[in-house]
């Protein structure tokens, strides 16, 4: 069955190449157009009603996000390319969407469109959303996307106290006393979260600064959490976390 593609990307080169890497590695993808600006990318979505669209995000007079938000019902899926590794992407990273750099790969290519024939599409559009919402918000991201062993969970980023590392697995420590487990390393969301007022305070803990109630010095000294949890602090974190908590302002 061909799957129905539309490239988007403002450089003819650009274009042209992956084109010919999906007609030579991705034989169920059938380009039934390729445009270069966002005009005629929605006129080609309304029209062609494709199954997915292949979408750089920095275009000549816009991003591919604004195709996105002018859009009424996205009934297709997204493979978002960039030759940038910067906020936008930070923020598909935060939704669990993948995207593909320039110059694409054709082995990361292949990776993608696998990807895409078993993507759940319930879950792809509520992916989506919470990027497009992320997006609204550019100074700050306000949820993440949690792949969970029963499903997918949005979960605002606000809502976290802490999240605790047990080997390749992560615990997110919730303000409504739930706990989500997760299949990635703690430094993964320690990446995605430093900008938002997280903390890394010993090599299983990474909390949330705004849900500090205290620092004690007993027992080798230890942070108390908002759900009055202790959690150990590593010796060379101390002075650092110390002197980022007097700077913060909440």
């Amino acid at each position: 069955m061909s799957i129905k593609a539309i490239i988007v990307d403002d450089e003819r080169h650009s274009r042209e190449t992956l084109e010919k890497l999906l007609d030579s590695f991705c034989k169920d993808i059938s380009v039934i157009k390729s445009v270069d600006n966002i005009k005629d990318a929605i006129q080609a979505i309304n029209l062609v009603k494709p199954d997915v669209i292949f979408l750089d995000i920095e275009l000549q007079e816009g991003t591919g996000f604004d195709i996105l938000t002018e859009i009424d019902s996205i009934n297709f899926e997204v493979i978002f390319i960039s030759a940038f590794e910067h906020y936008a992407l930070k923020a598909i990273k935060y939704s669990s969407l993948d995207y593909l750099l320039k110059p694409i790969d054709s082995d990361e290519l292949i990776i993608a469109v696998e990807k895409l024939k078993r993507k759940d599409n319930i879950v792809y559009k509520k992916q989506l959303e919470a990027l497009l919402h992320n997006l609204q918000h550019h100074t700050k991201l306000s949820k993440i996307c949690l792949a969970t062993s029963g499903g997918i969970e949005f979960v605002a980023i606000d809502n976290i106290i802490y999240c605790k590392a047990d080997g390749s697995y992560t615990t997110f420590y919730l303000k409504n006393k739930s706990t989500i487990i997760v299949s990635k390393h703690l430094k993964v969301y320690e990446n995605l979260l430093v900008d938002h007022q997280f903390m890394r305070i010993h090599n299983r803990f990474l909390i949330n600064l705004r849900e500090v109630e205290g620092y004690m010095k007993s027992d080798g000294g230890y942070i108390l959490m908002s759900n009055q949890d202790h959690l150990s602090i590593s010796n060379n974190k101390k002075d650092t976390f110390l002197s980022v908590m007097n700077q913060l302002s909440f």
